[in-house]
């Protein structure tokens, strides 16, 4: 039996605009286990981007998991649109919502039907042109079978970087209005860093995005950074305004970029 289930009247959520709101939000996975978040209050306007930073466990994750209704809030509320997600149906709320994860998952099958998992009847054109807008039409047109080529078990036969890419191009083809990436290049090199965040940039135009990152030189230029730490915000700013205060981004910015902490960089 799901934890997460619809209400017997849950209605289909109306097209998105776009817009988070978390009202007072506690989690817990138990009755008996202590709080993984308290009291969260967060407002995402629609079209922006925010980044979740803070130091791990600190409940980032959980955040978003609950804004994807992945998670049911113990108390409080996460509302799309003014409207609490528990009211509507999961299906009608993952159509407008994608996950990158930070592990990239590819099913059995070829590339192709991969990157139309969430969207399985689009044409081939808008199949390769979400490859293209996420930097990965390239390496797949090198490859022996191009779009047709069998993924391995495990994606054996692809690169950390190379199955991210299939991700972002799956979440690009599904066109959400709310996209959620988990650390999306926490495993990979510089160089296919660099091509990911170049694909991300196009990604998010338009879209609410809520950004998990650990590197926090991929999240500088975020509409809203907040720091989250021990299951409480305890910072929102843009980089600039948290970076000028004394508190735990400077420090946690610092400490990645040997800094001295004079503030310089």
């Amino acid at each position: 039996e799901p934890d997460v289930l619809d209400k017997p009247d849950a209605q289909d959520l109306p097209p998105a605009v776009g817009k988070v709101d978390l009202r007072a939000v506690n989690f817990q996975y138990r009755d008996s286990t202590p709080r993984v978040l308290h009291d969260v209050d967060l407002h995402i306007q629609a079209g922006t981007t925010i980044a979740l930073v803070g130091p791990t466990g600190a409940g980032k994750t959980t955040i978003a998991r609950l804004i994807a209704r992945l998670y049911e809030v113990s108390s409080g509320c996460v509302c799309i649109d003014d409207i609490d997600v528990r009211r509507v149906t999961q299906t009608s709320l993952r159509r407008q919502t994608g996950i990158v994860p930070q592990d990239p998952f590819l099913f059995s099958g070829t590339i192709e039907q991969n990157i139309r998992f969430g969207l399985p009847h689009a044409p081939d054109d808008k199949v390769s042109e979400a490859a293209r807008l996420s930097n990965a039409h390239q390496f797949i047109a090198d490859l022996p079978d191009g779009y047709q080529t069998k993924v391995l078990e495990g994606a054996a036969n692809l690169s950390v970087g190379q199955r991210q890419l299939i991700c972002i191009a799956r979440a690009a083809l599904a066109e959400p209005r709310i996209l959620i990436l988990d650390e999306a290049t926490s495993s990979v090199d510089t160089m296919t860093e660099a091509m990911i965040q170049e694909a991300l940039q196009r990604l998010l135009s338009g879209r609410t995005a809520i950004v998990i990152a650990h590197r926090l030189s991929t999240i500088r230029n975020a509409d809203l950074i907040c720091v989250v730490d021990r299951g409480r915000i305890v910072q929102q700013g843009t980089h600039q305004e948290l970076h000028d205060q004394l508190g735990l981004y400077r420090t946690l910015y610092d400490e990645q970029f040997n800094l001295d902490g004079d503030g310089s960089g």
